[in-house]
């Protein structure tokens, strides 16, 4: 009878009807991987009890027995979970320690009363689902400049982050304003890891806020970076037209030819005295 898987067994009982309590409402336990976490069952040993009177088995997905107990001791362990965990002796409380990615799923309690082996009956069967999460790493920014101008700076821009569990979500935004990415890259580890990464195509004409941000299991990772618009634009001096400097040579030309003339033709002061002097009365005869 103890060989047999739980679901089988408590089918059976003996030819004796089974009776089950089923919890309402579901259990969510959350952990990350390299924690310690405890399931718990959906019943706890009174304390004029003791384990010997029962028979506990911790499952998970319904098929694979990770932790069994009756007679108060031991009678299953599955490989993949021995040294990792351990059982409350009171309120059969399971516990995970260190927690891997792969023990991510729905786990089983189902506790069965068996001091009177002619008439057992199963106390509880209640579900728990444990979400492991690994951490993802910072999100890395980085902006590619592929062209500019001074009205604009055309760059692509990259976001990744890896390493974490479970899938993730990336977003990203332009000064609080949400962006859609041109591209995404997920893939996934041997350990079943996430790595994920985004890229945008941005025309910049001002300085702005970058943030990008990977959302998994809960929680949020986010980096911001400042996208400058590239500063370097330099307007050239636009020479005078043509027409302005013959305008402006022919101005000055006739200016230096007015001066030029007005110097050789005027008289002079001191000319001009004597060319209308009165004439000499003594030259003409003219006795005074």
């Amino acid at each position: 009878m103890l060989g047999m898987a739980p679901t089988q067994w408590l089918g059976r009982s003996w030819g004796m009807p089974v009776s089950v309590c089923y919890a309402l409402e579901k259990k969510v336990v959350k952990s990350k991987v390299g924690e310690k976490v405890g399931l718990p069952c959906c019943y706890e040993i009174p304390s004029s009890e003791s384990l010997h009177n029962y028979r506990v088995y911790w499952q998970k997905n319904t098929t694979k027995v990770v932790l069994a107990y009756a007679n108060g001791e031991m009678i299953s362990n599955h490989e993949r979970y021995e040294n990792r965990t351990e059982m409350n002796p009171r309120n059969l409380t399971l516990w995970i320690s260190p927690v891997e990615i792969l023990d991510n799923g729905s786990y089983q309690c189902i506790v069965q009363y068996v001091r009177f082996p002619q008439n057992p009956f199963v106390l509880c069967d209640e579900t728990v689902t444990l979400f492991v999460s690994a951490d993802f790493s910072k999100p890395n920014i980085t902006a590619e400049v592929f062209a500019t101008s001074c009205e604009s700076t055309e760059m692509v821009v990259k976001c990744s982050s890896h390493g974490g569990f479970p899938k993730p979500k990336i977003s990203g935004a332009l000064n609080n304003e949400s962006v859609v990415w041109n591209d995404t890259w997920l893939s996934t580890s041997s350990l079943s890891l996430y790595s994920i990464t985004g890229k945008l195509w941005l025309n910049v004409t001002k300085d702005v806020s970058f943030t990008c941000s990977v959302e998994y299991n809960g929680f949020v990772k986010s980096t911001s970076l400042l996208l400058n618009k590239t500063n370097g634009c330099i307007v050239p001096t636009v020479p005078p037209s043509y027409n302005v400097i013959t305008a402006s040579s022919i101005i000055i030309i006739t200016f230096l030819l007015a001066i030029t003339l007005a110097a050789r033709y005027l008289p002079r002061h001191g000319k001009c005295s004597s060319f209308f002097k009165k004439p000499s009365l003594i030259a003409y005869g003219v006795a005074m």
